[in-house]
């Protein structure tokens, strides 16, 4: 897990400067359904989360040394912050998650797949949240490894679980799928997005097998239907 700080964005994007193009295969996956009868939509789950009743005991950094800004707030069974989205492409090595394409890269997430092994940011929908420390600690809020969530970008939603942690000062990021899937670019140096993405994570939740794309669909569409029926 890593978070991106301008000067070392700027030395990496050198480096990678002959790989700066996006592969052809990296186009943006599907967003989570949202057509269909009864279908949850993310202007749906957003008109829901208005103002914060604040479970940090401050507030975030979406990048090293910018200023605190963002809260974690409760609502009704979940909890959720709005924030940047910074590419996470530690886990599993691929072809597009590896030392080469991405500076920060760490062979292993906080939370394992089923079998023991990382999970994989190219191909699996994850959200990072902070490690524990005197700001938030997200076991206290019923958050752990594979719990559900809802992140919007635009119009989008994609369903993902917990699947990393990063520092304990920081919030803002998920997966190069998460990315991909809500059309924002997914290169771990150039991509992400600068702000207005919202992590809604649905507490007390949890993706059995964590890796499984399905099972995160099914739960996180039928969490959100329970959180928009209140709870």
């Amino acid at each position: 897990m890593h978070m991106r700080t301008p000067i070392l964005a700027a030395v990496a994007g050198a480096a990678l400067l002959a790989a700066a193009a996006l592969p052809a295969g990296a186009a943006p996956e599907p967003a989570a359904r949202e057509h269909g009868r009864g279908a949850v939509t993310a202007a749906a789950l957003l008109a829901e989360l208005t103002g914060c009743a604040q479970v940090s005991k401050g507030r975030y950094r979406t990048d090293a040394g910018k200023r605190a800004t963002v809260p974690v707030c409760a609502r009704k069974g979940a909890v959720f912050w709005k924030a940047d989205l910074d590419v996470d492409c530690d886990g599993q090595v691929t072809a597009r998650c590896n030392r080469r394409s991405d500076p920060w890269f760490q062979a292993g997430t906080a939370f394992p797949q089923s079998d023991g092994r990382p999970l994989n940011s190219e191909k699996l929908s994850y959200v990072v949240v902070p490690s524990p420390g005197r700001l938030w600690r997200y076991a206290d809020s019923g958050v752990r490894g594979g719990s559900v969530a809802a992140v919007m970008y635009e119009g989008r939603l994609r369903y993902a679980v917990v699947g990393d942690t990063g520092p304990a000062d920081l919030i803002g990021e998920a997966s190069y799928a998460t990315a991909r899937a809500l059309g924002i670019d997914p290169d771990p140096v150039k991509g992400g997005a600068s702000s207005g993405v919202t992590y809604l994570v649905f507490t007390g939740s949890r993706v059995t097998p964590i890796e499984s794309r399905a099972a995160a669909q099914a739960l996180g569409e039928e969490s959100a239907r329970r959180f928009l029926r209140g709870g």
